[in-house]
């Protein structure tokens, strides 16, 4: 026979478009519109019900950026359609394309319930399954005009990102509004040639694809192109023996299930997301009534409490889909956080209050961890998914890496502690799935454990900004379950999968450390206020939890359990994977930021609010410290009247236009430019900077990727360096014995200051930056050329540090030229080392140099950029940084002096001293927070963590009397009794094991 595929495959894809579809409904009559149009925010449903609505006509523009149009649809059905399914359809002016990223709406019952939500794939309404004819229709359509930002030409500049800025134009006009007869038979026809349009595609030259192409023109045959709805059935007849055909026994199987990863703020503001979350569960809990086989699952604590709070009505929908085993809650997390940036008490915050919900809400606990969309993971997280009692984790994102093929789809992962997690990645590079022949191909295409196992997940539905799985998706699913030539596709609880895979995969391999994402590397960077809101509210609140169980248990004064939970779930929440990132909308950060502020005010209240209840009253200065570590002889948890100042004054010299600081420890040169040309180890003698390279050099870079604005920084921009040795002022002076020298430059629109000082008995020469930045497109760093032969740096994570080498001997090692840290990271040799820490930066990058046989090792912050792609104001205006050089430092110093930086002294007046509620002793040990348990028993939490990458042992003491004490997960569950010694717990902890300990007081 000769070869007419591609003539077979042109008629199928013409008259699928043409003809079927369309004919999908076959007869309409245009529903009767009514609007109205709000000037602010969006209202309750039950005022947008009682609105005054005006007539007007279909074809109408609609929707300014950010907008919300109320509209009321009426109408009659007409008494021929009797016995027909019959829908509404809803045309907003959609964009098939931008399913999430445009106009979207939700349509009420005038009783106030909502029914579904519209979208560009999503723009039916059930009317009627068997209309009796001559029913009226009454329906409410909430729409929302949400402007397009990632367009078809993506990462332009564009002031729409903000209702501040945005335009008044209308954005949309509406195309139909009508009542229609849905035909199943017609739309069962489109699914079937869709499917087997796509599986032919995918298959090789044989025989099932021959017989594929042969089915298909005969049902083309036998459909009348005039009369599409009777002549339908006899089409689907001639194409029923290639849909029978099973599958091979060795097909790949899909795990499926619905999803719609909603991200909680991206291109829209946080209230939208709201209701985008109603617009989709409202779809989804519909859709789950017309297909028994499916199950939809859903992520983030924090969204099914904005469902609670702003749409009870499709709480309850959920509420009881939860209870049927439809609706899943999946992931166990107060949301899908970025995970390397979240300080390690965040974390584990994100899996307290996100398990918590899920348990006092529908008495689930989540099995695994659901991260599909985050930009790389800490190799803290294994040691903490265990601890918080998940056995799995599942993510997507690693396949988006610009270098590296990733090795494994299931495996396990390894931890910096030893601790290891089932993991699962989808083959098919997608948490976003249509189930198109492509995806479902290359799921079983790629999947690089087949030796041994043949499992994948995919998660299906349109996701992002929302709109979850259709019925066309659902369709699809039926005709894949088992079918020649395909994997076959089931619907599944994740659970069941990963409990299969498990089994079938006994001796997984095995991933050691970060899952490093060879992409989106500048979200270490972007939107600098949001980090470092993020870094300081933190802090704050672990603080206040300090400092109000200490009063509570010494004084008896109340816990302010709902003040603190209010400020965390603030905090978590703002650590999604595009708000901390800094990858969001000016509008998203601009709130951001304001709401930092508030977090930090009312953390600091609580905090004084206690200290004051612990000090008493009096006239005597105390000085109270919450860091980990002792600090002017006050330990941790404790507040002491304050002395003098802490040993001889710093002396402070002139030199060569420059100046020399010099205590007891260390000496540091500063030249003529206000760059530091030397920091010498007085003990030693050793020099810590590398000869003729001055360090705290500030550099800027052209910043301009290739794509993702805010979110990339392509190894290029490394090409274009600038300098900053210009000086506009240079001063000196002696501050309460500190020796401070000021350093003021200019470079193109922006200036920067720089307060340089030393403070007796210290060997940190610290940094205080402000920087007026009105640049675009550029990347300021400063520069720290060490004269240390680095093997590795040593970059502090959760409850840790990961040690990453120096060198790019392989292409996995030059993938990583921009990296992350929390408080520090340190560079060292064998006797020697000096660390950078900081109080707001998370990136960093490390380059090796040698001259001969002198190796440099420069390690450079990440302070700014300016990208304009989705908020072209990012990090304008006034940017503050405090960072420090610790000269002669060791892993244990870093730490310290990293806790230290970020942990301000507090300074009250009082009536007596504090002693420390809980005193730990033991090398590399570590107080992470001391609280009162979430269960408001009055227990006290507390966890420790070893800090050295060491075996360690030590000595627990309380200042008040214990009945008891215990392990406890990280959700704060008891799991071992443990023996008391005289009121102390002796401790022995592995390396970097975090240790939870719940206590009940006598």
């Amino acid at each position: 026979m000769h070869d007419d595929a591609s003539l077979t495959t042109g008629r199928v894809k013409r008259v699928l478009e043409e003809r079927i579809r369309p004919a999908i409904y076959s007869h309409s009559v245009p529903l009767e519109v009514s609007w109205h149009e709000l000037e602010g925010e969006p209202v309750s449903a039950a005022e947008g019900l009682a609105l005054d609505f005006s007539p007007i006509d279909v074809g109408t523009a609609w929707g300014a950026a950010w907008g919300t149009t109320w509209f009321h649809l009426t109408g009659q059905v007409p008494a021929q359609w009797a016995g027909r399914r019959v829908e509404a359809v809803i045309d907003l002016g959609f964009d098939i394309n931008m399913t999430g990223f445009q106009c979207e709406g939700l349509i009420y019952r005038p009783d106030g319930i909502t029914i579904k939500a519209l979208n560009p794939r999503n723009q039916w309404v059930p009317v009627a399954e068997q209309a009796e004819g001559g029913e009226f229709v009454d329906l409410y359509l909430e729409a929302a005009s949400n402007p397009v930002l990632l367009d078809y030409h993506p990462f332009l500049p564009t002031e729409q990102g903000d209702i501040l800025t945005s335009s008044p134009r209308k954005l949309y006009t509406t195309r139909r509004m009508d009542l229609a007869v849905f035909e199943p038979e017609v739309h069962d026809l489109a699914l079937d040639l869709e499917v087997l349009f796509d599986l032919q595609e995918q298959l090789p030259v044989g025989p099932r694809k021959a017989q594929i192409l042969q089915a298909m023109d005969n049902a083309l045959d036998r459909l009348d192109l005039q009369r599409i709805v009777e002549t339908a059935a006899a089409a689907r007849a001639e194409l029923d023996a290639v849909l029978a055909a099973p599958a091979e026994h060795s097909a790949h199987q899909i795990s499926a299930i619905g999803h719609s990863h909603i991200d909680s703020a991206w291109l829209w503001p946080l209230r939208e997301t709201i209701r985008k979350v109603s617009r989709t569960c409202s779809s989804m809990v519909e859709l789950l009534g017309y297909d028994e086989d499916f199950l939809y699952g859903m992520s983030s604590a924090q969204q099914y409490k904005w469902l609670k709070s702003h749409r009870p009505e499709v709480w309850e929908r959920v509420k009881k889909a939860v209870d049927d085993g439809r609706f899943l809650p999946l992931g166990g997390m107060w949301v899908e956080s970025d995970t390397v940036m979240p300080s390690g008490e965040s974390l584990v915050r994100q899996f307290l209050y996100g398990q918590k919900f899920f348990r006092d809400e529908f008495g689930i606990t989540s099995a695994g961890v659901w991260l599909p969309d985050s930009f790389g993971y800490s190799p803290a997280l294994p040691q903490l998914m265990r601890r918080a009692g998940f056995k799995w984790f599942f993510t997507q994102k690693i396949s988006w890496n610009q270098q590296n093929k990733f090795p494994h789809h299931t495996f396990n992962w390894e931890g910096i502690d030893g601790s290891r997690i089932f993991s699962h990645f989808p083959s098919m590079d997608t948490y976003n799935s249509q189930l198109s022949g492509e995806e479902v191909a290359k799921a079983s295409r790629q999947f690089r454990e087949a030796r041994v196992t043949n499992n994948s997940i995919a998660p299906v539905g349109w996701g992002d900004g929302g709109g979850g799985t259709t019925r066309e998706m659902t369709g699809k699913a039926k005709r894949l379950a088992n079918l020649e030539g395909s994997a076959r596709v089931t619907w599944e609880h994740p659970n069941e999968f990963f409990n299969r895979a498990k089994s079938e995969l006994p001796n997984p391999p095995v991933w050691v450390g970060e899952l490093y994402l060879e992409l989106h590397r500048a979200t270490l960077t972007s939107q600098h206020q949001t980090k470092q809101g993020n870094r300081r509210s933190e802090q704050l609140l672990i603080e206040a939890e300090l400092w109000a169980a200490t009063a509570a248990i010494y004084t008896g004064a109340d816990y302010p359990y709902d003040e603190l939970n209010e400020l965390w779930e603030t905090v978590l929440l703002h650590q999604f994977h595009d708000i901390l990132p800094g990858t969001s909308i000016a509008w998203v950060h601009r709130e951001v930021v304001a709401r930092y502020a508030q977090v930090m005010e009312q953390a600091q209240a609580l905090i004084l609010k206690a200290q004051q209840r612990l000090a008493g009253e009096g006239d005597t200065k105390l000085a109270f410290n919450a860091a980990a570590f002792t600090r002017h002889e006050v330990p941790f948890g404790a507040a002491r009247e304050v002395s003098a100042v802490n040993g001889v004054a710093v002396n402070l010299s002139a030199a060569d236009g420059g100046y020399i600081l010099e205590n007891e420890l260390v000496r540091v040169v500063i030249d003529a430019q206000g760059l530091m040309t030397s920091a010498i180890d007085l003990a030693t003698g050793r020099e810590t900077i590398a000869a003729g390279q001055p360090a705290n050099l500030l550099q800027l870079h052209q910043d301009f990727p290739n794509m993702w604005d805010a979110w990339d920084v392509d190894k290029y921009y490394r090409n274009q360096v600038t300098d900053l040795r210009e000086l506009d002022s240079l001063e000196a002076q002696v501050i309460d014995g500190s020796a401070v020298v000021t350093i003021s430059r200019s470079f193109s629109k922006s200036t920067v200051v720089q307060e340089v000082s030393l403070a007796p008995g210290e060997r940190t020469v610290q940094i205080r930056q402000s920087t007026d930045w009105h640049e675009a497109e550029k990347f300021l760093k400063v520069a720290f050329p060490l004269d240390i032969r680095a093997e590795h740096t040593l970059a502090e994570t959760q409850f840790g540090y990961h040690q990453r080498v120096t060198h790019v001997n392989t292409s996995w090692e030059a993938a990583k030229f921009e990296t992350s840290m929390h408080r520090f990271v340190l560079a060292q040799e064998p006797g020697f080392g000096a660390a950078l820490i900081n109080d707001s930066i998370y990136g960093f990058d490390v380059t090796r140099d040698a001259v001969d046989a002198n190796v440099t090792t420069t390690m450079r912050l990440s302070l700014l950029r300016a990208p304009r792609f989705p908020d072209p104001t990012t990090d304008q205006g006034v940017q503050t940084h405090r960072y420090g050089l610790v000269i002669g430092a060791d892993i244990a110093a870093a730490t310290e002096a990293g806790a230290l930086l970020n942990s301000d002294e507090q300074i009250i007046t009082g009536g007596a001293p504090v002693n420390p509620l809980v005193s730990l002793r033991g090398e590399g040990l570590v107080v992470s927070s001391v609280k009162l348990a979430a269960d408001r028993s009055g227990d006290l939490v507390l966890r420790v963590y070893e800090s050295l990458g060491r075996r360690a042992r030590g000595e627990l003491r309380f200042n008040a009397p214990v009945a008891a004490a215990s392990t406890a997960s990280l959700l704060e569950d008891r799991i071992e009794d443990l023996e008391l010694n005289d009121g102390a717990l002796s401790l022995q902890l592995g390396a970097f094991e975090v240790r939870t300990l719940r206590v009940k007081l006598a």
